[in-house]
């Protein structure tokens, strides 16, 4: 989906965002020590390769959310989202990352995060 956000449209995503947002990171965390665990030690109390799937299967749905609603998914580790959108006539991406309270950021298309800059 090529879609266009306003800044007030990517802001009234967000509570969506963060939401999933929360239960990605968790599942991120889960997954991790799950694999540790069985890589290390042959066992884990989060479970084996069927517990695994279906953390992957869970992360992929998150991600298949995002990509439903135009939200361009940047990074995991930590998450990193951007939303196309249009600023004084130019491509921007308005972007969040995990732990910020609220979407206050922009940067042109074509500069990625390096160039994040307050919103007006």
């Amino acid at each position: 989906m090529n879609r266009i956000f306003t800044v007030d449209e990517a802001r009234s995503l967000m509570p969506l965002v963060r939401g999933y947002v929360d239960e990605l990171v968790g599942l991120r965390a889960d997954l991790a020590e799950l694999a540790h665990d069985l890589r290390n030690e042959g066992r884990s109390p989060l479970g084996g390769i069927p517990e695994a799937k279906a953390f992957e299967a869970r992360v992929a749905e998150i991600l298949g959310w995002f990509e439903e609603q135009g939200v361009e998914v940047k990074g995991i580790a930590p998450v990193l989202v951007d939303f196309p959108a249009v600023l004084d006539g130019r491509s921007v991406r308005l972007c969040w990352i995990e732990g910020e309270t609220a979407l206050g950021w922009y940067h042109l298309s074509e500069l990625g995060f390096p160039g994040r800059r307050r919103l007006p």
